[in-house]
């Protein structure tokens, strides 16, 4: 049993059962439909907004716990998602997949980010969309939630290299207030970024 798998262990939902904001903010925005891919997804709060929006949802996590409680939000609210038990430092990411990839707190090594990051842009679509919200290298400082150390956070610069080419629908660093569950309160720094494959 890994961290998360004890940190998802209880019945509550230590993130809360909403979508990220980020994420209920820009999806309107995009296609309601094809299929979503929800990685280091967790308790299920975005995969079954997604789902309820009518994408065909995939949702990876590297907590068996997390994703039995996909399974229970998602039968709570009526839809449907598939869920896989993924460590994405080992992640098979096929070609052209996916419409949408998302990414909200997901957080890993460098390495493990690098490979993630380069397998997002194989495996979405021509046409097909990567959208985020993470912890910047700024958050340390801040008592709202996320990784205290440094090699866990993200930096601008990861997401302009490796989606250079992408057009950039939005992309924003900085301050934003979060209250998602208990683990993420107050104000916080972060990197929001969505992307569409050419």
């Amino acid at each position: 049993m890994n961290a998360w798998d004890k940190r998802f262990g209880d019945e509550e939902y230590v993130y809360g059962t909403e979508p990220n904001v980020f994420l209920e903010s820009i999806q309107p925005t995009l296609p309601r439909h094809g299929n979503s891919l929800s990685i280091a997804e967790g308790e299920g709060r975005n995969a079954v907004f997604l789902a309820e929006q009518g994408l065909t949802v995939e949702a990876w996590d590297y907590a068996q716990n997390g994703l039995d409680k996909v399974d229970k939000l998602a039968r709570d609210r009526g839809v449907q998602i598939q869920t896989r038990l993924v460590d994405l430092a080992d992640a098979t990411w096929e070609p052209d997949k996916w419409d949408e990839v998302v990414c909200i707190f997901g957080h890993f090594p460098s390495e493990t980010r690098k490979k993630t990051l380069q397998g997002i842009r194989k495996s979405v679509k021509p046409g097909g969309y990567f959208v985020s919200e993470v912890y910047s290298e700024y958050q340390i400082p801040y008592q709202s939630g996320g990784p205290k150390e440094l090699d866990f956070l993200y930096t601008p610069e990861e997401f302009l290299t490796e989606f250079k080419g992408w057009r950039m629908v939005h992309f924003f660093m900085g301050e934003v207030t979060r209250n998602e569950g208990n683990l993420h309160k107050g104000l916080s720094h972060v990197i929001q970024c969505v992307f569409q494959k050419k």
